[in-house]
């Protein structure tokens, strides 16, 4: 019978501390608010992206993973950037197809320029195959 009265008295005071802490928890807040995490290795916004940033980019964990506006704003700066770096790159590419083009179809460098003595000779007046030059 003693160990009823002491069950019953233990259970009586851990309810009544329960309900003082709950209730009468006093003016201040039990529990302060803690900022959430957030990114801590942002992405550098003074600078392109490069290989290192993205190795070194740690994302905070969530309860069920990672936190969504996390890994979507550093997914949305990396895109950003690629199509930037694609844009330039193809604009390059652009200026080297037609510096090319430029220099394939440009002045024949083997034509003589017409004030010369070999250009006004035309074709058919020069030395023939086997003749003199004299």
């Amino acid at each position: 019978m003693h160990v009823f009265w002491f069950l019953l008295l233990t259970m009586v005071v851990v309810v009544a501390a329960v309900t003082l802490a709950v209730v009468g928890g006093g003016g201040s807040a039990v529990l302060q608010d803690v900022e959430p995490d957030r990114l801590t290795d942002p992405l550098p916004a003074n600078r392109p992206v490069g290989r290192a940033d993205v190795e070194a980019m740690r994302l905070p964990m969530a309860v069920r993973g990672y936190r969504m506006s996390d890994v979507d704003e550093a997914l949305g700066r990396l895109g950003a950037e690629l199509a930037e770096r694609d844009a330039h790159i193809a604009e390059l590419e652009s200026a080297l197809a037609g510096a090319q083009a430029t220099a394939v179809n440009g002045p024949d460098l083997l034509k003589r320029p017409a004030g010369t003595p070999e250009a006004e000779d035309g074709p058919g007046n020069g030395p023939q195959d086997g003749e003199d030059a004299r």
